[in-house]
């Protein structure tokens, strides 16, 4: 019996190259990555990037993601990888970085050839030798421009499903053509991070991904095309028609089949001539693929920050939220919220916990203490129902969700004449506050995330049918029991474990589907036949809860006015 297809994700992220590769049924077969920091050589890098403080820029060499393609092919092939096996070729970008290619690039593309590398022959491939990084910051004059543009940052996030952030695409290109007009004149192309890594197989420009290109501040997607008002903004003396040109179209389908790889990978790699490319996405598109997440389900990624995903069909964008389209899935819209504030937060009242109790906590659980004083402590320190509500954000990083510095503040809520008190009255710090610091995350997700969700079941309020978690503290039971409590999840709260895979896996996953999907069948039914649940999902508590569930819903409205009474006090917006 001849073995079967392959297909590989590849996952281009600030620190390493990953590649994936899986079977029709989506057995990981193979696995290599290229760590920039300890693989690369020739670029004065640290976690992948290069930084210019004096202006808050961050950037990688656009030269060094070549390198880095070219040895973990190698690799896959020094694996015994056999690249003639391979059907369709996926990939996931750090989201929003921009590549500058020059008026040679399609040449150069094109006419690759397999005995040099890919750096070797794509050196003038590129009007500028850099890409921004997410994590720069030096855009602040063009996301106040952008963020004024069409009225307000509401009106920006009701258009393009964001207001305007530093990392955004759309206002770090006003900022280059503005710091470099002679390397903007000879641009002839920009990509995403993620039409670049198709660039390279396809040997020329390839389009930008239908949820990726969300992320630019450009794209209109109730309209589903460029914005031209935003082109406008964006490309300043040199004209919306030659911005559009650079750009380029934006297929609806997020596994069209693009074209068939170069040459150049068939005859340096040996792969099959027939093996297509499909558009690689952005990597946070890219995580919610490495399951089959159904409309409403939720991922919560627990980190040093915390991040929410959700699938949904509405769209209901606001200034504090992201909205994408869904990678694959049409009549759907990615759902997303960021915080800088995660991990960090909860160990520092587990470190003030651990520092009152005492005790040696050295090689035992050191989240033993604040897992006793979470559980112990009722929802909301309401010891009877006629108590005040305990409740308060704990900042130890400024915030953007809501725009605060960092901080501590804790409030008294009474539910019945919702009279709100800042005080420490009645709360036993730091004991309180392991409940309290919890609560605080996921009734913002709640706030945030309400009217996006349906009722799983008739009689049921809207609610997730399922929530997972994923990073860090998805090991921890206590963090996971309040998540169920709050967030509900009519069918549970569940430990996702993919490891360091869900970007290359998500991408590998589309690359399956694209390819073997049957006409008009979508990405949740193809691959959710085929997704072995038991190989990375444990459930790891109950989820919905009638009574402490609506007892959150109430804490929701009193936690909304305390973010309002602090934004006030400290004169935010």
């Amino acid at each position: 019996m001849a073995p079967g297809p392959l297909y590989i994700g590849f996952d281009l992220s600030t620190q390493q190259l990953k590649g994936l590769v899986v079977s029709s049924d989506l057995k990981v077969e193979y696995e290599a990555k290229f760590d920039f920091d300890a693989h690369s050589h020739g670029f004065d890098i640290k976690k992948g990037v290069m930084t210019n403080e004096a202006e808050h820029e961050v950037f990688a060499p656009v030269a060094m993601w070549l390198q880095a393609l070219d040895s973990v092919l190698k690799t896959l092939k020094d694996q015994g990888l056999d690249f003639g096996r391979i059907r369709g070729i996926s990939g996931a970008g750090q989201q929003h970085g921009s590549v500058y290619w020059s008026k040679d690039a399609e040449k150069l593309l094109q006419s690759l050839r397999s005995e040099k590398s890919l750096e070797e022959q794509l050196a003038d491939a590129f009007s500028h030798p850099y890409s921004p990084n997410w994590q720069d910051a030096s855009t602040q004059k063009e996301c106040d421009e952008f963020d004024a543009y069409l009225g307000g940052p509401e009106e920006l996030a009701h258009v393009t499903g964001s207001k305007a952030h530093h990392r955004f695409t759309g206002p770090q290109i006003l900022r280059f053509h503005r710091k470099y007009p002679e390397q903007y004149k000879k641009t002839s192309r920009i990509s995403l991070v993620s039409s670049f890594l198709a660039s390279l197989f396809l040997g020329r420009i390839a389009p930008f991904d239908i949820s990726d290109v969300c992320g630019m501040n450009l794209w209109n997607i109730t309209a589903g095309s460029w914005d031209d008002r935003l082109l406008k903004l964006c490309a300043g003396q040199f004209g919306v028609d030659d911005l559009k040109q650079k750009l380029g179209d934006v297929p609806e389908d997020g596994g069209l089949h693009l074209g068939k790889i170069h040459e150049y990978f068939v005859e340096r790699y040996s792969f099959n001539p027939d093996c297509i490319i499909m558009p690689s996405t952005g990597d946070n598109p890219s995580t919610i693929l490495a399951l089959p997440l159904n409309p409403s389900d939720a991922m919560v990624s627990l980190g040093t920050s915390t991040t929410f995903l959700m699938s949904t069909p509405m769209y209901k964008p606001d200034s504090a939220t992201h909205f994408f389209n869904h990678p694959t899935t049409p009549g759907l819209h990615m759902f997303m919220l960021c915080y800088k504030n995660g991990g960090l937060a909860r160990e520092q009242v587990r470190d003030a916990i651990n520092k009152q109790v005492g005790g040696n906590t050295a090689g035992k659980n050191p989240w033993a203490n604040f897992d006793k004083a979470a559980l112990e402590t009722p929802a909301m320190g309401q010891k009877s129902a006629s108590d005040t509500m305990k409740m308060g954000l704990f900042f130890p990083r400024p915030e953007i969700i809501p725009n605060l510095p960092s901080g501590q503040w804790r409030f008294n809520y009474n539910p019945q004449d919702k009279s709100l008190e800042e005080t420490t009255s009645g709360w036993d710090i730091p004991l309180d506050e392991a409940r309290a610091i919890v609560e605080s995350q996921f009734l913002s997700l709640r706030l945030r995330s309400r009217g996006l969700t349906t009722a799983p079941a008739e009689g049921l309020p809207p609610q997730p049918k399922r929530v997972y978690l994923v990073g860090g503290g998805s090991k921890n039971t206590a963090i996971a029991k309040i998540a169920g409590e709050i967030l509900g999840g009519h069918d549970g709260v569940y430990k996702l474990d993919v490891g360091e895979n869900a970007c290359a896996l998500g991408a590998a996953y589309k690359a399956v589907w694209a390819i073997e999907r049957q006409p008009g069948q979508t990405f949740e039914d193809l691959i959710g036949k085929r997704w072995r649940e038991e190989e990375f999902v444990e459930k790891i508590a109950d989820g919905y809860q009638p009574d402490v569930f609506k007892k959150y819903g109430v804490a929701v409205g009193g936690f909304e006015r305390m973010e309002q009474q602090i934004l006030q006090q400290e004169g935010r917006k």
